[in-house]
């Protein structure tokens, strides 16, 4: 496993030479690899989001999300009072989510590919968007109908230091620094590890301002 030693909270960024972190046995984090991809990315998610557009959830035990969500893809991540689950349609706009764009297909099956998941086909993309102080709780990505494929994670914008526990929430997690077009892949003996996102630190992204953006692939249905 290679070691992470980077500052999170410096002034700049580090040199985003692409490689491959490993952070368990069938998990890594692919340093820089969705960098070539932004000038196709990121309107193709400004697309989605005027379809779709970001909203705060609610959780099952009443309390309201930090971080704002859309979706795309045949299936979209819902969270409500009755609990979490996927949907074909978008619960605000009461349409089909968006179509998936064919660059975010492309980027996550490479990802995949590189981490060593080859015929990954995701079929939803989550979309989460973090201000300063907004963060994820551990939890497992567990409301899919099959763990045989993995999972796909791609960082932009502001730094975050993402939590890779266990398989029990109170297992010691590692902390591992992500960076803008930083992707983590888990999947095989590590699909269901924990995982979270601590507060994101303030900042501002010369690219993407005041926040940072995450795409969650999954294969879900």
């Amino acid at each position: 496993m290679n070691p992470i030693t980077f500052d999170l909270f410096a002034d700049a960024e580090p040199e985003q030479q692409p490689r491959l972190d490993r952070i368990g046995e069938q998990s890594c984090v692919l340093r820089g690899f969705a960098l070539p991809w932004l000038d196709q990315l990121l309107p193709a998610l400004d697309a989605v989001l005027a379809e779709a557009p970001f909203r705060q959830m609610i959780t099952p035990g009443g309390f309201t999300m930090s971080v704002a969500l859309s979706s795309c893809g045949v299936l979209g991540w819902t969270t409500d009072r009755s609990g979490y689950r996927y949907t074909r349609d978008d619960p605000l706009t009461g349409k089909p989510w968006p179509k998936m764009p064919e660059v975010f297909l492309e980027l996550a099956q490479a990802a995949a590919r590189e981490a060593g998941f080859a015929d990954f086909v995701p079929d939803s993309c989550l979309i989460n968007r973090y201000v300063p102080g907004a963060k994820m709780s551990l939890h497992q990505d567990k409301d899919e109908a099959s763990y045989a494929a993995p999972i796909v994670s791609v960082s932009l914008g502001l730094p975050a230091m993402f939590l890779f526990g266990g398989f029990e929430r109170g297992d010691k997690s590692q902390r591992v620094p992500l960076f803008h077009g930083d992707i983590v892949v888990w999947g095989g003996v590590d699909r269901l590890r924990y995982h979270g996102v601590l507060p994101i630190k303030d900042g501002l992204h010369p690219r993407l301002g005041e926040q940072r953006i995450n795409f969650t692939f999954r294969t879900a249905g």
